[in-house]
């Protein structure tokens, strides 16, 4: 069985480290943190989402 863990890539600028974070339990955010000084990150799923894979967080 494959186990399909959606992601988007953030670039978390306060640090300046690309990481990837993943979809919650909830399915309705991805959510994750920077893993050199914690900064938390969600970003939440709209309704007609994006194509775009790839984000920065400040």
């Amino acid at each position: 069985m494959t186990r399909e863990n959606k992601f988007i890539g953030i670039l978390f600028e306060c640090c300046n480290i690309y990481r990837r974070i993943y979809m919650n339990k909830g399915k309705n955010a991805y959510e994750g943190k920077c893993p050199q000084c914690n900064g938390e990150v969600k970003v939440k799923i709209g309704p007609d989402g994006t194509e775009t894979r790839f984000f920065s967080a400040r």
